[in-house]
């Protein structure tokens, strides 16, 4: 399967070594409105850096990957729709959900898959948590606690064009809680700018907490902050009628130093890339099973959608110190 990807910055690049480990697929070309960007990840890979329209216009290229900035998502959609391509996007869809909305309409006409890039999902940790709780290990999930620290703040020129802790960094936490749990009923949010004054001028939050209730009475809650000077905190644990499940961090190394002062051990990883690099690879070769044999799309543009829908019911929230309901006109289905 030949592959082309849109997106010479850091996730492009990580997408372009996932793509390359895969045996069934290839590698034939990038482009980027950068075109430094894009001439430099060619040469790491000896591929050629081809403009956009190039790009779609050719028959040998059977699938793009969407790595690019966010604004340009939601056009990228629907062009590799219109040009008949296989498509893998990265999070989120758009900023806007009502263009959200639009663009699965159009995909949903597509007869190639079209898959969102929640690449925690094929974590082995937490597809690990999924498979347990689906086979009834601890009875029924009741609670569900998500956790998700960043080391620290992104530069205050990406908050500003990012769409704010809640599409862009607590995205994937929504998806994480609708993997395992499946659509809320209600979301209600808080949050606070403790981190960075700065990320507060610009309009954003940093510290937050959002508690999710299902209409059956089951509560998740996600706490997320862009500070965790430890490292790279990301954790989940959900109680059932029957037990628990837990994911913890991964650390730098499994070494315990036991005197009598007490017990010492690693910390966690301190970047997301050491973090969730096999995930990476793992998700990139589900699609590419998509593609090749057929199989079901394990992260739809339905799932971008219900993911920005719970996004956005937080910003609401937040803004209105009131719960914000889950409609069906919110997600489309």
């Amino acid at each position: 399967m030949k592959v082309a990807i849109f997106g010479a910055g850091r996730i492009g690049k990580v997408h372009a070594a996932s793509i390359r480990m895969d045996p069934r697929s290839e590698l034939i070309a990038v482009t980027d409105v950068m075109m430094d960007a894009a001439t430099a990840l060619a040469q790491e890979h000896g591929i050629a850096a081809r403009s956009a329209d190039d790009i779609l216009a050719d028959p040998d290229i059977d699938a793009i990957l969407i790595a690019s900035s966010t604004n340009t998502h939601s056009d990228l959609i629907e062009a590799g729709v219109k040009a008949g391509k296989a498509i893998f996007c990265e999070k989120p869809i758009d900023l806007s959900l009502e263009r959200a909305l639009n663009v699965r309409a159009i995909a949903s006409t597509h007869d190639k898959p079209v898959m969102m890039g929640f690449n925690r999902r094929f974590d082995p940790n937490f597809a690990a948590v999924k498979a347990a709780l689906d086979a009834g290990e601890i009875g029924k999930g009741e609670l569900l606690a998500v956790t998700s620290y960043d080391p620290a703040p992104p530069p205050v020129s990406y908050i500003k064009v990012s769409g704010g802790l809640f599409r862009d960094m607590m995205i994937h936490d929504f998806d994480m809680c609708a993997f395992l749990f499946g659509m809320p009923q209600i979301v209600m949010a808080h949050g606070s700018c403790l981190v960075d004054p700065d990320i507060g001028a610009a309009g954003d939050v940093d510290t937050a907490v959002v508690v999710l209730t299902y209409a059956d009475g089951r509560i998740a809650t996600i706490r997320n902050s862009r500070r965790a000077p430890y490292g790279y905190d990301q954790r989940v644990e959900v109680l059932g009628s029957k037990g628990t499940l837990e994911v913890r961090n991964e650390i730098e190394n499994t070494l315990v130093t036991t005197t009598a002062a007490g017990a010492i051990a690693a910390k966690p990883v301190y970047f997301f890339l050491e973090r969730y690099m096999r995930a990476y690879g793992i998700e990139w070769s589900a699609f590419v099973d998509a593609c090749l044999d057929g199989k079901p799309v394990p992260a739809t543009i339905q799932d971008g959608v219900n993911a920005l829908a719970l996004a956005e019911a937080a910003n609401q929230s937040l803004a209105s110190g009131q719960p914000v309901t889950i409609t069906k006109a919110m997600t489309g289905a």
